[in-house]
């Protein structure tokens, strides 16, 4: 990826500073979530959707039903795509120097469809381990009739940015003396303990994506 915005509608304008175009960095976000949001316009008016998605390579993947009206609508004109993990609240000695440690990925692009089905079950068992890793291997994989029913979507990462906010307080000077606390109270994504269906007591606990921690 570029150093610069791969185009003008990814140039990020508000505090530049904090903008990141290189492959690496994106990638990095896009792999520690769980969840996007999907801004699309449809039917005459603008929707922003919320869907489970994972990357394999330079794309970003979702799915969903076959014969989903969305489907449609996303392999059929431009979307984009935000990608946002909170990682602390920065309080200050001012209200208005309040901020947030975050790090974000926006995408633009169209979504394409995967119609070959023995990659759509490769990038499925992929979906399967960006959840759980090692997952796909201890489970019944999907049969061709659940390949065939499912809409598998890919995303080029090439028309992306990341912006990351990641220090602590920025007061004023003249602010320093006031009594108060201030500084970064760290935010993180942590898991309870699994809660096994009946049957499956004595099996292993299952493995945790990267970055969420165990209760």
């Amino acid at each position: 990826m570029p150093a610069s915005p791969p185009s003008q509608r990814t140039r990020i304008r508000r505090k530049p500073q904090r903008g990141h175009y290189d492959f690496a960095t994106i990638a990095a976000i896009v792999d520690a979530a769980l969840i996007c949001q999907i801004a699309f316009a449809e039917g005459g008016s603008v929707h922003c959707l919320p869907t489970a998605c994972w990357r394999v390579g330079r794309h970003l993947y979702i799915h969903g039903a076959s014969n989903s009206r969305l489907t449609g609508t996303l392999t059929g004109s431009d979307c984009s795509v935000c990608i946002a993990h909170l990682d602390g609240l920065v309080l200050a000695r001012s209200a208005f120097h309040h901020s947030m440690n975050f790090r974000s990925v926006v995408v633009y692009g169209r979504f394409v469809t995967v119609d070959d089905p023995e990659e759509k079950k490769t990038v499925l068992a992929a979906f399967v381990d960006h959840v759980s890793p090692g997952r796909s291997a201890l489970v019944r994989p999907a049969s061709p009739a659940e390949v065939a029913g499912t809409a598998v979507l890919r995303l080029s990462l090439d028309e992306a940015a990341a912006k990351i906010r990641n220090w602590g307080v920025e007061d004023a000077a003249d602010d320093l003396g006031i009594p108060v606390w201030a500084g970064v109270v760290p935010l993180r994504l942590s898991a309870a303990p699994g809660q096994a269906e009946a049957g499956s007591e004595g099996f292993a606990e299952p493995a945790l994506p990267a970055g969420i921690l165990a209760a």
